[in-house]
């Protein structure tokens, strides 16, 4: 029997807390007090405190910020550092090359280095401010769609207070229906609502790929030489994604003592064997990394997917009572390695786009359609185009992804042909070897060199014990059977927070860890079967990226 459900009512709702639609909301509120309109914003996240689920270390161009709040800097943004210096290596497995000019579009010139939860708070701060409803811990689960006229009606958020057979305890609470005339998808990359938003509506949606990045926080000890040098943005590639993947290290100085690195990696590997965490650990024990990182201990670690397929692989942006921001969006720039300033200029023109429509009356896919055309109409498109084949001719690899590179830099991003389709990650596997070849050997000690346990505990992740299961293997013959024997499981490597692993036993089969999920979905991104179905939690489980 469905449960009585409360219905809250308001103009737009925001689903997801980012940069994006805090921006949006921002400028909508402000646009509705200048204009005297009185809408009524809510924004839905479904971490539990603001900037909980957003992973940390941004380099950010710091212009669409300025757009927002020209003096952001004297109303209180924790800006990290301002690099004053770009340093680009090549790592090979015993040394170091120093690049002595760094890719165009990759320098730190006019970016800032900031926190990004932290960024997430403060922008929630400025939106509260505003008017704006904020509801942390309450995860959109479904759409509310009129199926006749194909229009999205708003959301319902996660019921509360359920079992692992997905029974109601003592405490249960139903979810809430929350209506609005219009819906902004900002749930970053992969987002499940607009999945279920395309499914639906039948909609055609270009193929997207990704990369998976896993960043630490890491305190260095007092006197490191590093903290008495001026701030500075450093970027890696070579080892240890030699012959691996294409991707890529980064290092950035941040305040009080603190570094911010990682390792981003494609998914479009073809090695089944390859393991992220693995990759990462090999990253930092290199002689140059350990020599910058000498002393230091990590303080966070987490990892989160990046969409890149960019302008290609951008979705509908908007439809009958719904429009799509930021990464969402496929706005992220991957030959910049920088997508903060995109979401929160997609955010500024997405209010901008909604007040008319909101004060006419008209939310339907035409008025809604402004916006992509207040996006063409800004330097969003433009810097996107220059880029806009850079993942697929990297993808390609070798000389003749070097060719592609260089036509898309003398064409202005237009390339050798236009568009190009990306081939979905998951189908860039290879059959695996019967045993795993050598790994990098790197020992940890749990200090500077986490194992997998120890990087989610330092991810402050927790999830409701006794709740369902918020992922499903959908067949598990296909995981005994066909996985196994042509990847031999890769989930057992590719999840960065350890969530699959083999039962102990003659009987083989696959155990679910689900309270280790640090929500990035590189599960549903690269399984080979698609045989793995995420979905959202119990309201505030998950990660806690506040201390990064």
């Amino acid at each position: 029997m469905e449960p009585q459900r409360e219905t809250l009512s308001f103009d737009v709702v925001f689903v997801g807390a980012g940069p994006a639609n805090l921006a949006a909301a921002i400028r909508l509120a402000r646009l509705s007090r200048e204009q005297g309109l009185g809408l009524s914003l809510a924004v839905l996240e479904k971490a539990e405190s603001p900037g909980g689920h957003s992973l940390s270390g941004a380099l950010v161009d710091a212009g669409a910020l300025s757009e927002l709040f020209p003096g952001f800097r004297e109303a209180g943004l924790p800006v990290e550092a301002e690099p004053v210096r770009d340093l680009f290596y090549y790592l090979t497995p015993g040394g170091a090359l120093r690049v002595p000019v760094s890719p165009p579009g990759l320098g730190s010139r006019g970016c800032v280095v900031l926190s990004l939860s932290r960024l997430v708070a403060w922008l929630s701060e400025r939106a509260e401010e505003e008017g704006v409803d904020l509801f942390y811990g309450f995860p959109a689960a479904s759409l509310l769609m009129d199926e006749g006229r194909g229009s999205v009606l708003g959301v319902r958020t996660g019921d509360r207070g359920l079992d692992r057979q997905g029974k109601p305890k003592p405490n249960y609470e139903p979810g809430v229906d929350v209506l609005a005339r219009v819906t902004v998808l900002g749930e970053g990359s992969r987002g499940s609502l607009a999945d279920e938003l395309f499914r639906r509506q039948g909609l055609a949606v270009p193929a997207q790929a990704y990369e998976l990045g896993i960043k630490e926080v890491v305190e260095l000890p007092e006197g490191h030489r590093l903290l008495e040098e001026d701030p500075f943005a450093a970027h890696f590639f070579g080892f240890p994604l030699t012959g691996t993947g294409r991707g890529g290290g980064f290092l950035y100085r941040m305040g009080e003592k603190r570094v911010s690195l990682g390792l981003v990696l494609g998914l479009d590997y073809p090695d089944p064997w390859t393991d992220p965490h693995d990759l990462l650990r090999a990253f930092k024990s290199h002689p140059l990394m350990a020599r910058l990182l000498s002393g230091g201990k990590v303080l966070a670690q987490g990892a989160k997917t990046i969409a890149v397929g960019g302008l290609d692989a951008r979705p509908p942006l908007a439809g009958n009572g719904f429009l799509i921001t930021g990464e969402a969006a496929s706005l992220v720039n991957p030959a910049r390695l920088k997508g903060v300033h995109t979401a929160i200029k997609s955010g500024i023109l997405a209010a901008e786009a909604l007040c008319p429509a909101l004060k006419g009356g008209d939310v339907g896919k035409r008025s809604l359609s402004r916006y992509e055309d207040l996006l063409r109409g800004s330097w969003v498109f433009p810097e996107l185009a220059r880029s806009r084949h850079f993942t697929a001719a990297v993808k390609k690899g070798g000389l003749a992804g070097a060719l592609h590179l260089a036509a898309q830099q003398a064409t202005g991003g237009r390339g050798l042909r236009q568009p190009w389709p990306i081939t979905e990650d998951r189908a860039c596997l290879r059959p695996a070897g019967m045993e795993p070849p050598a790994g990098p050997g790197v020992s940890c000690d749990n200090i500077l060199l986490l194992d997998r346990e120890t990087g989610v505990y330092r991810s402050g992740t927790r999830h409701e014990e006794d709740s369902p299961c918020h992922i499903a293997v959908r067949d598990p013959g296909l995981c005994a059977g066909p996985c196994r024997e042509r990847f031999r499981n890769p989930c057992l490597r590719f999840c960065p927070g350890g969530v699959y692993s083999l039962r102990k036993g003659p009987e083989f089969g696959i155990l679910l860890s689900p309270g280790n999920c640090l929500h990035c979905k590189t599960c549903e991104i690269k399984d080979p079967f698609t045989n793995i179905a995420w979905s959202c939690p119990e309201g505030g489980g998950g990660p806690d990226y506040r201390a990064m």
